[in-house]
């Protein structure tokens, strides 16, 4: 809704980058108080948070790219182009998420660690998709429902001055709840993966349905848009963690 926060002459404080960098903070901040409360040496959380966010960024915006390769193929200066949005959620989860498990590969249970991580994760989400709202970008479909929102910022991502699902705002309230419900379950799940695997059934079953509301584009792969197929390929593996009852060790 207000792309840019403040300008201190050709300083440009763009809402989108503030948002990102509480995200991050604050899911680094609750990763930090879980390896404490585990008895894992917290102060690994920074180090790996910094390569998994070098990941992040890299995956979440190759995504991006390729999705709208033709695009960026013709305007290649905009692929840097960070503070105008642009960050696909699936691409930086899953590149980042190499990036930290590569870090953590000589530091014990990797599925104990993945349990720190996945509630700070969800509390990311919602804090970062603030920022896709105040940007415009990863806009909703056109609709009359109550709630809609008008963005009339020039700077906006977001076709102006018409009544749009507020999408942002949807997957923000999922990484709201998916947070709750990790943080409410947690010493039900006390197996390691267990925590991971309802993080990915629950971020995977929002993000396929929030997608159907979405407008802005996506790629061309016919019913499903291709955020949608990483999050199927991710419901597979968190239904297994989750119930796979060889899982307790």
């Amino acid at each position: 809704m207000k792309p840019i926060l403040f300008e201190f002459g050709p300083i440009a404080i763009h809402a989108y980058g503030v948002f990102i960098t509480a995200a991050c903070l604050a899911g680094m901040g609750w990763a930090m108080r879980e390896a404490r409360l585990r008895g894992l040496v917290h102060e690994l959380v920074p180090k790996v948070c910094f390569s998994a966010l070098i990941g992040a960024i890299l995956g979440a915006r190759l995504l991006y790219v390729l999705i709208d390769l033709k695009h960026f193929a013709a305007n290649p200066l905009e692929i840097f182009a960070f503070w105008n949005g642009g960050l696909v959620f699936s691409g930086g989860f899953l590149l980042g998420s190499l990036f930290g498990c590569w870090r953590l590969r000589n530091e014990g249970n990797i599925l104990e660690w993945l349990d720190c991580f996945a509630p700070g994760v969800a509390l990311g989400q919602a804090i970062g998709r603030i920022g896709c709202f105040m940007a415009g970008c990863c806009y909703g479909s056109k609709t009359f429902v109550p709630w809609a929102v008008t963005f009339t910022d020039p700077e906006s991502l977001a076709p102006l001055y018409q009544p749009l699902h507020p999408s942002q705002l949807y997957h923000s309230l999922a990484g709201l709840l998916t947070f709750g419900i990790l943080v409410l379950t947690k010493r039900k799940l006390a197996t390691p993966g267990k925590l991971t695997g309802l993080f990915l059934v629950l971020f995977s079953s929002f993000r396929i349905s929030i997608e159907f509301f979405r407008a802005d584009y996506r790629g061309d792969f016919g019913v499903l848009s291709a955020t949608q197929f990483i999050a199927a390929a991710l419901l597979l593996p968190g239904l297994f963690l989750l119930f796979h009852k060889q899982a307790r060790s």
